[in-house]
């Protein structure tokens, strides 16, 4: 079984966690260590087209997949995002969650934010 990511075929071997209809990974291309995807089993493009029970079970898994992170990189804080459609950022169409663990404020965080387009210009 293979799992869908957008236009990406993704491989068991590289997901981390399976719920019943979501699963995680490592980010491929990660910003910091510890950057993680929390995506939907049904292929989707945007998070408008998640089910009311799909939502539930990404943030649930978002929450539990948060916690493991911030714990093993021994962060104090989690930035999570939902980048939806090509203005707000987002390269694959998948409705999908990032998150990573931060350990301070500051200039890491404003390189993510850049990272991720969101940095006036």
């Amino acid at each position: 079984m293979s799992f869908r990511f957008g236009q990406h075929l993704i491989k068991p071997s590289v997901v981390f966690l399976k719920t019943e209809l979501s699963f995680a990974l490592v980010n491929r291309k990660p910003v910091v260590p510890g950057h993680v995807l929390v995506c939907p089993l049904r292929p989707v493009e945007r998070f408008r087209d998640l089910r009311p029970e799909e939502v539930v079970d990404l943030f649930q898994t978002t929450q539990m997949v948060g916690n493991v992170v911030e714990k093993h990189f021994c962060g104090t804080s989690l930035t999570i995002s939902i980048q939806d459609g090509p203005e707000a950022g987002q390269t694959v169409k998948a409705g999908h969650r990032k998150l990573w663990s931060l350990s301070s404020p500051g200039s890491l965080h404003d390189v993510i934010w850049k990272c991720l387009h969101f940095y006036p210009k």
